[in-house]
């Protein structure tokens, strides 16, 4: 069905197509005998005080309407009125008249025209930009995105104001029709990278995409891997920094979390902070980091096997102890470890379902309760609280909580390994873990990348953070044809600039 120069069917044909929605507002206006016309938009999605105000009202003076009628091209001037509003464009296709009205803007169709004007008047509320509660800092910015995908883009141009920054939109859904914004600096990320991102989500046909995951499940390397392949950030800075780095950002409307392509193993241990303090500072930390990361996947396994199958390993002393604490304890090491693992995950899980004033408190005094209560009726013993509330602690600081999920999940494979072979089976366990790791890739790119492949000039920011005016190139398995970010030659020297004294 195609559009007509006759006014009332062009009416009949959008309330056919928009039966039984009581949203959409259909409003007839005629100022003279031949200016007459009709607005459709979407009530709550579009702006209407704005249109009544400065549009509508304006126009229906008597003033304006005696100049009007002696206009011969009234369709001409309302026009010229509907630009101060917002963008115009003007669609011939029923379809596209349709979808610009479900994206809030507000259509304009004239007597006589084969041409509908749609204004981008959008008007629905929004949630103001807060800093992000999963990803907050001590040193940096405190914005973060939120839910409307132009304030994300717009977040992200106000730190990178480049014409080489790309923002190509795209529709997925066949009923969200979820628009989708694939970001790029041309010349800075790898063309092979972009062209992935677009044939990725090219080949995406779902009924309606309502948050960032759906779009990830659907682009993601290995479905079946526990570790994250793309990474999700609510913060513009850090997205900006991935950007810098040649990588592409994929913005999904009523979203906050941006994903961020391609992602390797060394990225999800690396926090915001770690690039507003100090490079010593931050060196430090990250040993502390990778230290408390490995914790928070060996070391209840470690505590299994080594007071099971090797208590030689302990000094007596310590032996003595926990002995002593493991008396009349009715289960083996690795079942009572088990089930202080689960308590802790349902404890945790618990505490982010529950509403967030009851939520922090319910989680810490369950712990303290149940522990303390374990221990005294005998059914396991302080060792493994110890051990199990150290590997807690240690799983919170995994910046990323994707991969700390992850490391949650392979904790209890991990337990049931030690349990049955010791060591060994600690051993074997790492072994295919590593194997996995290696076999990743991320749109691409190797997951264990600058370490595996070995990659020297890389490894500035893997273990270590060099000061930035060391990190004079970009990384390597990911930028494009411009690879330096930082001229050489600006290291701090004292003697600089004091003259001859």
């Amino acid at each position: 069905m195609d559009l007509t120069t006759d006014l009332a069917i062009n009416e009949k044909i959008f309330k056919k197509i928009f039966q039984n929605c009581s949203d959409v507002v259909f409003r007839t206006i005629q100022i003279s005998g031949e200016a007459k016309f009709l607005l459709m938009y979407i009530d709550g999605l579009s702006d209407s005080k704005t249109l009544d105000q400065v549009f509508l009202k304006p126009l229906m003076f008597d003033e304006n309407s005696d100049s009007l009628r002696k206009f011969p091209q009234v369709k001409q001037v309302i026009e010229e009125q509907l630009a101060t509003l917002g963008e115009v464009q003007k669609f011939s296709i029923i379809k596209e008249v349709v979808n610009g009205v479900l994206k809030g803007g507000v259509a304009f169709i004239a007597v006589g025209d084969l041409h509908v004007s749609v204004i981008n008047l959008t008007g629905y509320e929004k949630r103001s930009i807060e800093e992000p509660a999963a990803e907050s800092v001590i040193r940096g910015p405190r914005d973060g995105f939120t839910e409307t995908l132009r304030i994300n883009t717009s977040l992200i141009r106000r730190r990178i104001r480049s014409t080489q920054l790309k923002m190509e939109s795209i529709s997925i859904g066949q009923f969200s029709q979820t628009d989708v914004v694939i970001s790029y600096i041309e010349g800075i990320a790898p063309d092979s990278v972009v062209e992935e991102v677009r044939k990725r989500l090219s080949r995406i046909k779902i009924d309606g995409v309502l948050e960032s995951s759906y779009i990830e499940e659907f682009i993601e390397d290995f479905t079946w891997s526990p570790f994250p392949q793309i990474q999700n950030s609510e913060r513009p800075d850090i997205v900006c920094s991935s950007l810098l780095e040649g990588k592409v950002a994929i913005f999904i409307d009523n979203t906050p979390f941006v994903l961020v392509v391609p992602m390797t193993f060394w990225s999800a241990l690396q926090a915001a902070d770690d690039y507003y303090e100090r490079s010593v500072y931050t060196t430090f930390i990250r040993f502390i980091r990778y230290g408390l990361f490995n914790i928070a996947l060996l070391f209840p396994s470690l505590y299994v096997a080594i007071t099971t199958f090797h208590p030689q390993l302990i000094p007596t002393v310590l032996l003595i102890s926990v002995a002593a604490a493991r008396e009349g304890v009715p289960f083996p090491t690795v079942i009572e470890t088990l089930m202080m693992e689960f308590m802790f995950e349902g404890l945790r899980e618990a505490g982010i379902r529950l509403p967030k004033p009851v939520g922090s408190a319910v989680s810490i005094v369950g712990a303290l309760v149940i522990g303390q209560a374990a221990v005294q009726a005998g059914i396991v013993s302080a060792p493994v609280v110890i051990v199990v509330a150290t590997t807690g602690i240690a799983s919170f600081a995994i910046p990323r909580y994707n991969l700390g999920t992850s490391y949650r999940i392979l904790r209890f494979p991990m337990l049931i390994l030690a349990g049955l072979l010791g060591l060994y089976g600690i051993v074997i366990g790492v072994f295919f873990i590593i194997v996995h790791l290696l076999k990743l890739r991320s749109f691409g790119v190797p997951y264990m990348t600058p370490v595996a492949p070995l990659i020297l000039k890389n490894l500035k920011d893997v273990f270590i953070r060099v000061p930035r005016w060391i990190m004079i190139n970009r990384p390597a398995f990911i930028s494009g044809a411009n690879k330096t970010r930082v001229q050489e030659g600006q290291q701090p020297n004292p003697q600089r600039g004091r003259g001859d004294e």
